[in-house]
This record gives structure tokens, sequence and C-alpha cells, in this order.
């Protein structure tokens, strides 16, 4: 079963738990965050929208499947590798079934961007899911995302469209002669 391979990831190591976070408002500049939040060239947008990554892992962290679809707008979407988009809250939370005891989703922002506008932005990074198998072995996927959030009408921000795709192979194995 790897539809999972959707999902977006954050570690939630660090920066992810120092966060506090209200969507309705946009912060200013952060101050003593570790990561990728304590670099001086990082605008405060993309700060914001890192801020938001931070929560949505640490929701995910904690409720699995149901959490992660819980941050999709209603009319969010996915795309994952060969598979077909999956449109709307309700369809993402039907396949979002994983229990945060048996799969574990974590992720990285590695950059993003905020639209002039201030309404919408987009980060992108690396994902990894753990789960383990009939035999009990522990089976990892990973690959690179990016996320498109949108403010709503009401002030929050939510997810309208997540895409990720699997890790390419490691240098030099697809181009081996005989």
């Amino acid at each position: 079963m790897r539809w999972f391979i959707f999902c977006l990831m954050i570690p939630i190591s660090g920066f992810a738990q120092q966060l506090q976070l209200d969507p309705l408002q946009k912060p200013a500049q952060p101050t003593n965050m570790s990561g990728a939040l304590t670099d001086p060239t990082l605008s405060p947008g993309v700060a914001f929208l890192f801020q938001l990554e931070a929560k949505f892992a640490q929701d995910t962290a904690k409720g699995g499947g149901k959490a992660f679809a819980s941050w999709f707008a209603d009319e969010g979407v996915t795309l994952a590798n060969g598979k077909a988009p999956v449109r709307g809250r309700a369809a993402i939370a039907a396949e979002a079934t994983w229990d945060p005891k048996t799969y574990q989703l974590t992720w990285t922002p590695q950059g993003g961007q905020m639209s002039l506008s201030g309404d919408m932005g987009f980060t992108w990074g690396h994902y990894e899911g753990r789960a383990k198998d009939r035999s009990g072995k522990t089976i990892t996927t990973s690959g690179r995302y990016m996320t498109i959030w949108r403010k709503q009408a009401d002030g929050t921000w939510k997810v309208a469209l997540d895409s990720s795709n699997d890790e390419p192979p490691a240098a030099g194995d697809c181009c081996k002669l005989p």
C-alpha cells in the first residue's frame, strides 16, 4: 500500500516544536528558531509558510491521516507518482487513513515563496515515510514534495495542492553500462 507516497513530510525536530502559530495572523520575522528558520535570508512570508508546515507536520505526527487531510482546502488536490489526482478534502481523507502508531510521516521544507499579495505561497522539500511490513521489517519511502498554500476567506491557511514524487535513483544507478 504505497498511496502515502503523496504525503508531505517534515521532521518534528527542534523548530517544529518551538513554533506557536496562529493561522489567522501573519507573524513578524521569526527569531530564535533552529533549522531552516535561522537563515537570515529567509523572508517573513517564507518563514510564515515554514511555520504552517511545522504545525501541519506536528498535527500529522499526532493524528495520522485524519489530521493530514484536515489541513486541505475543500477543493484541495493531491498528485502522487503514478496515481490519479485525488480531488477534494473528503476524497483525500478517505485515502489518508493511516494511524501514526503504524506509519510515521515526516518532511523537511527546503525552500518556498510567498506571493506578492501574501495570500498564496508554496514550499518544497524532502519527505520520508516509515512503516513496518508483515514480518516487522521497517519500510522507508522517500522523495520530493511541493505544497501550495492558500489563504481562505476566513483568514486561515489551507493546502490547495500537494504533489510528490519518489526519490530519484542514486547517482549513476540509472546509467551504468554493462
